[in-house]
Formats: structure tokens, sequence, C-alpha cells
């Protein structure tokens, strides 16, 4: 029967979740703990043992595919023929909402909706019509000034209002004339992009209380996963639909809230017992995934972390090995080991390719590790993604590279319009039917006949840049040759113009490899025998129809679980990312940690972290990330010598971030008030803590004029009482 089904395999605080369906209640759910059971189960409880329609259940997922599972899960524990539509992302509620009555804002029922590639092809229209170029604006940053335009609700009634008008006028500012069209576009097709879907149905209730009376009167039940990555108007939202039946079941871990930069807000979630007073909190602590070594590391880690709500997770897992820490002296070392492990974990373990993972901080640091798989005919899948040499950039640059080397007609094709030159179809058709009958190759047609009506205006500037390097290629290092073609080609302003940073990352990367080519090769690194070596990994094509390790950035393997997990490049200003940690501070370097808390816990039986020295792209050195330091070293085993002078550099670079960029004293220094003693100047007080200057500032007895004393000044010291 289902009831049997339904409460049988939980725990006792999943059991208590399960049956606790009334009121207010968050649950608190670790990594492993088993929450999506929990879930569905619950879901089944209240349709099976209370006897409500799904029609009355509301449970919100933050995935499409999350979605589909738990109603995969549903079925299997209550039989088919349930109607599960309202178990749906916050998105997919709100297009349930607003197909039944956006017609109250004169909108029609098949409204479409716009994808980023629909917005940024609005924002595309929008630059043709003002003449902007690329160096105006990128369209990701435009894209972010309209989100944070909507931030506002009153621009639906602009769209929605069939008296309202949207004048662009001459005194605007650009960005200002930009949000005006890109409204006018949007509302002459009846578009809304994801924040409009949010947005739209929150003015619906806030001004048709009757739709928001139905859909409040209908939802006597609403469960929502992952709360912890929900945003404010997500929050919102649910707030208002359960105000009349006043259950709200929420499931959410703030430590592995690693969505802050889309806007989520885990402080709802911490604050849940405040905002709801009387709520009924539930721990799910036990951990089935990972062994209590990994979870060890993963708890003295978390614990750094100030936003959260504490918990320590356990296991009744058996013990396995250490976490295992690799310290190497270069990134061939890095690779070596890993892949040697790899060997290892396949021949005496008996572990299938496809038991193993390897995470990384951003999509661009797979390069090194694929080349070094593929070097040792180690198959890997790219989860969630392109391979590195496979990614539209990476082959576009090295297209680039072989116009002017080869000249090929492939060559040609990808980059004759990227960017956009205004070499259209009739015009490629006569150029390839006037190389067909001279049997030459595309790129010696239009060189022989750059004045003809089919080569443009801007295919000429193209020819211009070949005709420059194509004798002299050789003589240029392929690292210079390369950065000056892209350049010159208008392809990187193009890219910036997308505001793509992560392609940029990629070839930014890309131009790594190649330096390191340089380094190796010396006086023999050539153009032609770099692309020739490089062909290996670009033709490279085995896929996942058998065993092949797992590829994939932290916020991808998010949900899933390995056996054997590498988290690979764990250096300070990747992992803490430095981009991260100047744009967002403290509130950062957390979220940084959860990403870091968030790849261990992914781990069964084995966990590795690696990480290696040398120079970074900026000259500075690469160092082990911060949080390496922050685990006690009896947590972990280390392979490869950190020498003590090395160490302390680190420690000082670490400090020093933390200084300039997080604007943090030393954590053993002295703090404001404190009383101290200064072998010259005598006893004073700490009036300031100057962290960007890295100096205390100090009012000594009879002095009148205040000492500024260097953090690296180390005999001064705290009197007892001070």
């Amino acid at each position: 029967m289902a009831e049997d089904l339904i409460l049988t395999g939980l725990n006792g605080k999943q059991l208590e979740a399960v049956k606790t369906t009334e009121g207010y209640v968050r649950v608190v759910a670790g990594a492993g703990s088993g929450k999506t059971k929990a879930l569905a189960h619950r879901y089944a409880y209240i349709v099976e043992y209370l006897g409500i329609d799904p029609a009355n259940i509301l449970c919100v997922t933050f995935t499409n595919k999350a979605a589909g599972e738990m109603k995969k899960r549903v079925v299997s524990l209550l039989g088919q023929g349930y109607d599960t539509g309202l178990i749906a992302t916050y998105h997919g509620f709100c297009v349930r909402v607003l197909r039944e009555d956006i017609h109250r804002f004169q909108y029609p029922r098949q409204f479409i909706i716009l994808d980023e590639e629909d917005q940024k092809a609005i924002l595309r229209e929008i630059y043709d019509e003002m003449g902007m170029r690329l160096e105006n604006r990128t369209f990701n940053s435009l894209l972010n000034r309209i989100g944070l335009y909507k931030i506002n609700l009153e621009y639906v009634h602009l769209l929605t209002d069939v008296e309202s008008r949207i004048v662009v006028e001459e005194t605007d500012t650009l960005e200002q004339q930009v949000i005006k069209r890109y409204l006018l576009k949007q509302r002459k097709v009846f578009g809304l992009d994801f924040d409009d879907l949010i947005n739209f149905t929150l003015v619906l209730f806030y001004d048709f209380a009757e739709v928001l009376q139905k859909w409040q009167q209908k939802l006597h039940y609403v469960q929502v996963d992952e709360f912890q990555d929900s945003s404010s108007r997500q929050i919102e939202l649910i707030d208002l639909v359960t105000r009349r039946n006043r259950n709200l079941f929420v499931v959410g871990d703030p430590d592995q809230t690693i969505y802050e930069w889309r806007g989520a807000k885990p402080e709802y979630f911490v604050d849940f017992n405040l905002h709801y007073p009387g709520c009924e909190t539930i721990i799910l602590d036990e951990n089935y995934r990972s062994t209590p070594e990994i979870l060890d590391l993963g708890n003295a880690l978390i614990k750094h972390n100030q936003l959260r709500v504490d918990k320590d997770m356990f296991t009744r897992n058996p013990s396995g090995i250490k976490v295992i820490h690799y310290h190497g002296k270069s990134e061939a070392d890095e690779v070596k080991w890993i892949t040697d492990r790899i060997s290892y974990l396949v021949e005496e373990r008996q572990a299938s390719l496809n038991d193993i993972a390897i995470l990384y901080r951003s999509n661009f640091l797979s390069r090194y590790i694929e080349q070094g798989l593929i070097n040792e005919g180690i198959d890997y899948t790219i989860y969630g993604g392109f391979k590195f040499f496979q990614r539209k950039e990476i082959k576009d640059a090295l297209a680039y590279l072989r116009l002017i080397s080869a000249g090929d007609d492939l060559a040609f094709l990808r980059v004759i319009n990227t960017p956009r030159r205004g070499m259209g179809p009739k015009k490629l058709k006569a150029l390839r039917d006037f190389a067909e009958a001279e049997r030459q190759s595309y790129l010696e047609t239009m060189q022989e006949n750059r004045d003809s009506e089919f080569v443009s205006v801007k295919a000429r500037n193209l020819l211009d840049l070949v005709d420059k390097y194509q004798t002299s290629y050789h003589e240029w290092p392929i690292s210079e040759l390369t950065k000056e073609v892209l350049e010159e080609s208008g392809y990187m302003a193009a890219l910036r113009q997308d505001g793509d940073q992560e392609r940029l990352d990629n070839l930014s990367e890309l131009m790594n490899a190649i330096v390191a080519y340089e380094r190796t090769n010396e006086d023999e690194a050539d153009l032609d025998d770099y692309l020739q070596s490089i062909a290996l990994y670009t033709d490279y094509e085995k896929e996942a129809n058998h065993a092949s390790i797992k590829l994939m950035t932290i916020h991808t393997a998010k949900g899933l679980e390995f056996p054997y997990v590498f988290l690979i490049s764990f250096n300070e200003g990747i992992l803490p990312n430095a981009r991260s940690l100047e744009h967002g501070k403290k509130r950062a370097l957390e979220e940084e940690r959860r990403l870091v808390y968030v790849a261990i816990t992914r781990a069964m039986k084995e966990f590795c972290m690696t990480e290696t020295e040398g120079v970074n792209p900026n000259g500075s050195s690469k160092i082990p990330s911060r949080f390496i330091f922050e685990i006690k070293e009896n947590l972990y085993d280390r392979i490869g010598v950190i020498e003590e002078s090395f160490y302390e550099e680190s420690l000082s670079q670490i400090e020093y971030i933390n200084a300039t960029v997080l604007g943090e004293a030393p954590a053993d220094g002295f703090q404001i008030d404190d009383q101290v003693e200064h072998p010259v100047f005598g006893k004073g007080v700490i009036t300031e803590v100057d962290a960007r200057s890295r100096t205390y500032v100090v009012k000594f007895e009879g002095m009148e004029i205040q000492k500024p004393i260097s953090f690296d000044f180390k005999r001064m010291t705290k009197l007892k009482g001070g």
C-alpha cells in the first residue's frame, strides 16, 4: 500500500519533518541528509494521510531538473493518476498564474517568454537603431541595468496600462534611452523575461485582490526546496500566497548557498524564526553520503562562516581514508599526480571512471587538466558544458591563427563574420562560385578580388589584417601574435560588448597555454607546429557512451555525488576568487567558503584537494588557498612539501589581501581601545585600525600627535587589562 511506502525508510528527523504538516516549518537539511526524500514523502503524506488534493499543494523547486525528479519520486510513492502540475520552479508557478489571469492587464494569455538570447537580440536591434558602438556599453551590463530598473514594480504598469506612454527623450541618458526602447520592443511582442514573470505575478496579486485570494484559497500547503537560494522577490511571492492558510514548509542549508551573485538571500532562511515567530525548526543532521573523514573536514571549514544555522553533521558510514592535500611545484606536477591517482583508483581500488569527478571554480580551469587526461589516454566528459578546445571562443581564436598560417576554407568560413562583417549569404555564394571556378581558396579569391562587389568593406579590413601577418608570423612569438590578431580583428571588442566574462577568461587561459608552450619549446616554438600539436586536443571527440571522468564547476556539481572527488587549482585568487572578494568583501568570502564546502560534500569515499606553486597571469606568486590553512592539518594528509619560507610568504600574502581588499587587521592583531606599550614611545591606546595602510593609529601618553604603527612591527605589546 502507498501508506507503507510513505512512512518506511525514514530516520527519526525525516519522519518528524514528514508528519509536521501544519504551520510554519523550517528544515535545516545538511549535505547528503536526504532532504529530497523528506520533501517527496511529506508531499505524499499530505495527499495519502490527510486527503489533500495535489491541486491544493504547491511544491517549489529551484530547477526544472529538480522539479522533474520530485515528480518521479511522488509518482513512485502515490502511483499514477495524480496531477503534479504544481510541483514547479518559481518561474513555472508564475507562468501558471499568468496564463490564467494576465488578461486582466490587457496582455494576451499566450505571451512570449524571453530567454537571455532573446534579450540580447532585442539589444542588438536597439544598438543598430541608435548607432551604438561596441565600446558604449556591453550587453551584460545593460541587462544588469534593466534588471535593476525592474526592481521598482511600477514599470509593470508602463508595459500593461493601455494609457501609459513610454517616450524616449533626447535629454535621456544613453542608459535611459536603451531601457525605454527595450520596454517598447518588449511590449510590442508581448514578451516577458524571467524577472517579469515574478514581477508581473506580484503586481497582479497586489492590483487584483480577487486573484490573490483565489490562489491563497487554492494553496493550502506550500513546500519550498533550496529556500536559502530564494531571492527577495521570490520570498515576497511565497509570503503572499501563504498568508491565509499559514502552512509553509521550507527546506534548505545556508552552508550551501552559492548563488548570492544571482540574488539569493540566505539570511531570510537563517532568520526564518524571526519572520515567523513560533515556527518549528527541524535539523536533518545525519549524512548518508560521505565518510566521517570527509564530513569532519567539511564541518571544520564551514564553522568559520557566521551566516549559518549551527549544526554538526554526523554519519554512521564506515571510516575511510583521510582527505588528501596535494601541493605541487608546478601545474605539470599537479596534473601528473592527479592522473597517477586516477590510475591507482581504477587499477587498485577497482573504481570506474564514472565514479570520479574533477571540480574547479571556473570553466577556464579545465584546460590544463583536460590536456593532461588526453595525454594519458583517460576518457573524460565535461558535465554541463563543452570541452576546453571545443568552446566557441577557443575555436574562433585558433581559426584566426589558421587563417594566417594556412588560409584554409574552414578557418575562413568560421571567422569571416565573427564579428559581423557584412558578408551575407549572397556575397558568400558569389565568393564561393568564383573560388570554385578559379580552383582557389576563399581567402585567395578575396585577396585577388578585394574590390569586387562580393567583398564588403569590413571584409577588406580582415584581408588587411591577414596580409599584415601572413608573411611575417614566423617572426612573432605566438602569444603576442594571438593577442594582436584578436584585438585588431575586433574579436575581443565584440566579446567585451557581450560582457561574457567566462569567454574572456577562457581566452586568457588559452594565452597561458600558449605561453607555457613557448617556454617548453623556446626557440623551436612556431605557429605551424603549435597548431599541429593542438590538433590532438581539438580532435579528441570520444564521448559519453562509455565510462568517463566527469569534469565540472562546483556550481554545476551542486546536488550531485561521486565516490571520488578532486578539487583542483585550490589556490588563493581562484578559490576564493579575487574578483568576488573585491566586489563582495567579507560577504563574498563566506560564499566562496560555502563553495568549497559544497565541493567537499560531493565526495562519498575520497576527497583530494590539489594546488601548485608558480606564477599567476598577473605576475603574482601562486599560493595555497586560505581555506587550506583554516583546516587543522590533522584532518588531512599532505603530499608534497611546503617549505617554511613559502608557508610564511603565503600567510603574509593572505594577510595583505585581508588588509587591502577585505579591510581587516591581522587576526592576532590589536583592536580599537586596546592599551599597548611601545619600546620607545611608551604606553598608549589604539584609536584606529587602518587596514588599507596596514597601520594602527596610537595615542601615546604625553604626545599630541598620534602615531601610525605598522602591522608588521612586533615589539609593541598589549597591556594586561587593556
